[in-house]
């Protein structure tokens, strides 16, 4: 899971330290605060605690190391049921499954100049999976520990390797996974060299040992992040020489910037920076859809919100498309359904509006026409509080009684996580291109204990789901992508009817830019975004 944990800050630093980076910035270039051959982006990295691929795990993470690194497969957005190789030419399944023998691209060279071989992809699994962080479940979801992955992960020769798993997945699942960014593809030399008895973990927090489009040149927490291209990429070096991140957390400073021309792209803008740069001559707004949902939990564990028919209340007490219209703007739309569109088998039906007659009907026949109290959470950003004002206003038209309790984004996640919420409302964001990541965490509860081991979203609600956790557990094992995409909107339909979660919105990534930026190439997860065809 990746979870959105932005928390926006007044940006300050010290003059001395901005003129420093610059200098690194533009050298080798004339004097100038966005050189041609210089792409400089203000975005906040609040997020950012680490580049090493096996543990990264946080939307800034996912981007950068994405464009530092080759995976073995990359998301296909075209067709999600069929990822396309990456650092993988040619692949196969056993008859039985069970097994897949994958081919490494020939002459891929790292950072260092050493070429890639298959050593390294068994390396960088068997790592991942031995440090154990927080993205390794998706790949110890089959089968795959510290004790057995290195005898299920092995390399044949220099080219050829395997991957042995517990039971038949299905292809589309096994790949998408491989997609992800803990399978992208370290030089185990370069990380050896650096280890300290940690597999290089610590050595990789702030360097890079890829064979990405970009190199790491160097990042400065809190500051900057510095991208120099990679002129041996294997699909050809980048348009640009550098990219350069300045790390900016408030948005007014971002827009400032922008309009002045001081950076070329701003990424954290809210509506109302957006609508104030909206048509100024040599800015534009490029929309990206993205998968992350905006969504309310409802816990099973807190009375009355265990009815079924006040369940379905809170669904009709929800403006959708007012707030789509007049608060969120471009960067949402209207979705009710835990996939995002763009995924295998994804729903777009909108079967909820704002009723509140209906919803007044609801609770009256679950015994509360008066209404009742409850605490809702949410983290303290502009966007998410406006969001959670409006909803508690139309809450209050069938007397739902809502107290707000904004925190930050680790005071409200430590209350969801450890079910101690009434209501919660926060956005779910997608590990990999596919339909399982969201149908495991939404639609599947294999122990509803406080002491279990797998605490999915459904977990973290209260909600008891056997039947419906045994039909998304079969679905990972269905091999016809068509018969597989039909078991995940049936598992849509039933979460949308009758379940803890409302879905709200999908968000869109709303980016500002000069109107000299072309190329920038973004998908619907965060690893997806490629700086590679950045030009000016």
């Amino acid at each position: 899971m990746i979870e959105s944990r932005r928390a926006l800050r007044r940006f300050r630093r010290p003059a001395a330290t901005a003129a420093a980076m610059f200098a690194v910035l533009a050298a080798g270039d004339a004097a100038a605060a966005t050189p041609r051959s210089v792409l400089v982006m203000a975005k906040s990295l609040d997020d950012l605690i680490t580049l090493d691929p096996a543990e990264v795990f946080e939307f800034s993470g996912a981007e950068i190391t994405a464009n530092l690194y080759l995976r073995l497969f990359r998301p296909n957005p075209d067709d999600p049921a069929k990822p396309l190789g990456e650092a993988v030419s040619s692949w196969r399944a056993s008859a039985d499954s069970l097994s897949f023998e994958f081919e490494v691209r020939d002459r891929l060279p790292f950072a260092s100049g050493r070429a890639m071989d298959a050593h390294d992809a068994v390396f960088s699994l068997r790592r991942a999976v031995a440090l154990n962080k927080a993205p390794s479940f998706i790949l110890t979801q089959f089968g795959l520990s510290g004790d057995n992955v290195g005898e299920r992960v092995r390399a044949l020769d220099d080219r050829r390797f395997t991957i042995t798993l517990d039971r038949a997945y299905a292809p589309s699942l096994v790949l998408n996974a491989l997609s992800a960014g803990i399978a992208s593809v370290v030089d185990r030399e370069a990380v050896l060299a650096n280890a300290d008895g940690d597999l290089g973990e610590g050595w990789l927090r702030n360097h890079a040992a890829g064979s990405g489009a970009f190199s790491l040149r160097r990042w400065q927490p809190g500051e900057y992040l510095l991208l120099d291209a990679n002129l041996s990429y294997w699909q050809g070096p980048p348009a640009l020489k550098r990219v350069a991140i300045r790390d900016i957390r408030e948005p007014s400073t971002q827009r400032l910037l922008l309009e002045r021309g001081d950076v070329d792209m701003a990424r954290n803008l809210g509506p109302d920076q957006l609508a104030a740069v909206d048509g100024i001559d040599g800015i534009r707004l490029l929309v990206v859809p993205r998968a992350r949902l905006f969504y309310l939990a409802l816990n099973q564990k807190r009375p009355p919100l265990d009815r079924p028919a006040v369940r379905k209340a809170l669904r009709y007490l929800v403006d959708y498309q007012g707030i789509a219209e007049r608060l969120l703007g471009p960067a949402a739309r209207v979705h009710q359904a835990f996939l995002p569109q763009g995924f295998l088998g994804a729903l777009d039906d909108r079967p909820f509006d704002f009723e509140p007659e209906r919803a007044r009907g609801l609770l009256s026949e679950a015994g509360l026409a008066g209404g009742f109290e409850v605490r809702l959470d949410v983290r303290s950003d502009p966007i998410a509080l406006r969001l959670a004002q409006v909803v508690q206003a139309t809450m209050a038209e069938a007397g739902v009684r809502i107290e707000i309790v904004p925190g930050s984004a680790k005071q409200v996640l430590t209350r969801y996580r450890a079910r101690r919420h009434e209501l919660f409302m926060g956005q779910w964001g997608p590990d990999y291109l596919d339909p399982h990541t969201n149908a495991s965490t939404f639609a599947r509860n294999p122990d509803n204990g406080d002491g279990a081991a797998e605490r999915t979203l459904a977990w973290r609600n209260g909600w008891e789901i056997p039947e419906l956790t045994a039909r998304a557990d079969a679905a990972v094992l269905e091999r016809d992508p068509a018969r597989r995409a039909r078991l995940y909107q049936e598992l849509q339909r039933e979460v949308q009817a009758d379940s803890p979660f409302i879905v709200l919105f999908q968000e869109n990534e709303v980016i500002a830019l000069s109107d000299r930026v072309e190329g920038f190439a973004a998908g619907i997860t965060a690893d997806q975004t490629s700086y590679h065809g950045l030009r000016k």
